[in-house]
């Protein structure tokens, strides 16, 4: 089976280090791709972008592609599962009507409220005037998010009204995310700790995977600018049996429902984002694709042929499937740029990748041979262990080995922070 998988991140890297695991695979692809995605078995990069429709789907009917794999959502939200389709392509992934659920944060709100699923209040703004006449309707802190896609970054937690000022100018009047924050929504402060349940979706069963934690903030102890996420760790330490139930009633019961109210058809993976507060939950977002790093996170321990399951996806069939998980705590620390995520430098030289373990990148290149950095996250690092304890000396102690100028990364990744 020949194999496309697009993106070129660390999630990418994780799904193709896994996907070459199948005997089912005899070739993978990975457009863009990275450079750890070129050192992988069985595994050849594709010099061709993740958002570019046309270019993607000539490559996949020029090479017989049997299956494609979609990592980044952008993607997604272009539409192309709809086109891969209509041309009798296997895609995997949920289609562009549905993609709105992460291409629009209003999209969304608006369908948790319709289908009950618990989420902060909220209200959705068009104009800066407007928006600014409505400071602090839900007191402070104040959330701000850029209604469409902002690589994880168009979401701004207001301590006060100047802070909220400045968010709402960057979004609407300096237009920082184009026209992601054309569209703002305003949302309450919820208090409690976060969780992501990764799922995998055929369009009747929603089957949840093992659960685990994201770090948003740059910075220890959670300061510092929202990023695309700094680390991971699974399973999470809060994500009880208990928890697991009321989610399950509380969030994808009526979730499914509404995907076969609104016809979705929705076959992929269905990423939520929520708060925990004791027993009392909330959703924050929805994503359409594996998370990153959350996938970084899941992958190693994932015993079950991720084929055999896409296949069973795509075929009506996960309710079939019995997923088998490793007991083992996985913990993924993102290596990031000196800058990240604001502006930094690339092209520095990386050092100790070769010294074994697990690293999954994501802004590399091999350059005549060696390896340099090329994005603000630059790999995430892998630990395991039987404990949370014993998998965050493994990731940390295989840090110590890696180096480029400017690394940074977070010292808590497996840590409860409150």
């Amino acid at each position: 089976m020949k194999i496309l998988v697009i993106g070129g991140g660390g999630r990418e890297h994780a799904l193709a280090w896994k996907l070459s695991q199948s005997p089912k695979a005899t070739q993978i692809f990975v457009a863009p791709g990275n450079g750890g995605t070129s050192l992988l078995e069985k595994t050849t990069n594709v010099n061709i972008g993740a958002e570019d429709i046309d270019g993607l789907l000539a490559f996949a009917k020029e090479e017989q592609i049997d299956l494609t794999v979609v990592g980044p959502e952008v993607a997604l939200v272009l539409g192309i599962v709809d086109r891969f389709m209509a041309e009798g392509l296997r895609i995997f992934g949920p289609k562009q009507e549905a993609a709105q659920l992460e291409g629009s944060k209003d999209y969304a709100k608006q369908f948790m409220d319709k289908y009950q699923v618990p989420t902060a209040q909220f209200r959705t703004f068009t104009s800066a005037k407007d928006a600014k006449n409505h400071l602090g309707i839900y007191g402070y802190p104040m959330v701000i998010k850029a209604d469409g896609l902002a690589a994880g970054k168009g979401v701004v937690i207001a301590q006060n009204e100047a802070e909220a000022l400045e968010a709402l100018d960057n979004m609407m009047v300096d237009r920082a995310f184009g026209e992601a924050g054309d569209t703002i929504v305003v949302e309450e402060f919820l208090e409690g700790i976060e969780a992501s349940v990764l799922c995998f979706v055929d369009g009747d069963v929603i089957v949840p995977m093992e659960s685990v934690q994201d770090y948003k903030k740059a910075y220890d102890k959670d300061l510092g600018p929202n990023t695309g996420g700094m680390g991971t760790y699974s399973p999470s330490l809060i994500y009880t049996q208990a928890i697991a139930d009321k989610v399950k009633a509380e969030v994808l019961d009526p979730v499914a429902a509404g995907f076969k109210a609104e016809n979705y058809d929705f076959k992929g993976i269905l990423f939520i984002g929520l708060m925990i507060d004791g027993r009392d939950l909330r959703v924050l977002e929805f994503n359409c694709r594996f998370g990153d790093p959350e996938t970084q996170a899941l992958m190693p321990r994932l015993e079950t042929d991720l084929v055999d399951i896409i296949e069973s996806i795509l075929d009506g069939n996960l309710a079939d499937v019995d997923l088998q998980w490793k007991e083992e705590t996985s913990i993924c620390v993102v290596l990031a740029s000196e800058g990240y995520p604001g502006s930094y430098e690339k092209g520095r030289a990386i050092a100790g990748t070769d010294k074994g373990g697990l690293i999954f990148h994501a802004g590399t290149k091999a350059t005549n041979g060696d390896l340099v950095t090329s994005g603000g996250r630059v790999m995430g690092v892998i630990g395991l262990g039987n404990t949370i304890i014993e998998a965050r000396d493994d990731v940390y102690g295989r840090i110590s080995e890696v180096s480029f100028e400017g690394m940074q990364y977070r010292n808590d990744i497996g840590m409860l922070i409150r």
